[in-house]
């Protein structure tokens, strides 16, 4: 490898480690935002117009962290899947990296293009509620449903991601625990796309707080330790 490439591999890899552990701390802040100031206390019994209201309330926040958890995430999901390509790009590895990292990039398409479909929606809401609180209601539930559909609720493309990276990491070691967390990681995602097993997205999301963190502090020490060969 020349010095030039070496040079732009660890950049790459140094970056792709950073993105991947801002996508835990984001999934982070997602589920603690979610769990707490953004869930009303009694919405299990409160009706969808009593909902959209609790949203109004409090329509900044919930575009911040749509911004973050979405858009901020799809695009550090790029330098992510790139790097990752990079890393697992070895001899044998090639085929399965080529139908990956795409997965990894629409993924991030997927991911903005929900998030910017909720925070501009929820805007066109929030003006169109002032006048027709009725007609706000059908807008916002079929731009819950539209958001969803993105990939709000089934995990099938990030799953697939995640599954063929750890099938090529068990390649490389048979005994790579990031690799283990990554096949369950990855086949949960798969399986939401299953109606009864739609609840396995939280699975999901919990699991890959620890697969980013994993494949960051990965990625970081690739960076720091590759030699010119």
């Amino acid at each position: 490898m020349s010095t030039e490439a070496h040079t732009r591999h660890k950049r790459l890899w140094i970056w792709g480690g950073g993105a991947a552990l801002f996508e835990a701390l984001s999934y982070i802040v997602g589920f603690a935002a979610i769990t707490t100031w953004l869930k009303p206390e009694q919405a299990e019994g409160w009706d969808a117009a009593r909902r959209l209201a609790f949203v109004l309330e409090r329509q900044a926040a919930f575009q911040a962290v749509n911004l973050l958890v979405y858009v901020a995430f799809g695009l550090a999901l790029v330098a992510l899947s790139s790097a990752l390509h990079e890393r697992f790009r070895t001899p044998g590895n090639e085929a399965l990296m080529r139908v990956a990292s795409p997965f990894g990039y629409i993924w991030a398409g997927l991911v903005i293009a929900s998030g910017m479909l909720s925070s501009v929606g929820l805007t066109a809401v929030a003006t169109l509620h002032a006048k027709d609180p009725a007609l706000a209601m059908t807008v916002w539930q079929v731009l819950t449903i539209l958001q969803r559909g993105l990939g709000g609720g089934v995990e099938v493309v990030g799953g697939a991601w995640v599954l063929l990276l750890a099938i090529a990491g068990l390649r490389e070691s048979r005994t790579s625990a990031l690799a283990w967390l990554g096949l369950l990681c990855g086949s949960c995602g798969v399986l939401t796309l299953l109606p009864p097993l739609r609840d396995l997205g939280a699975v999901f999301g919990i699991t890959q707080i620890v697969w980013f963190t994993g494949v960051g502090l990965m990625l970081l020490r690739a960076g720091r330790r590759t030699s010119v060969g």
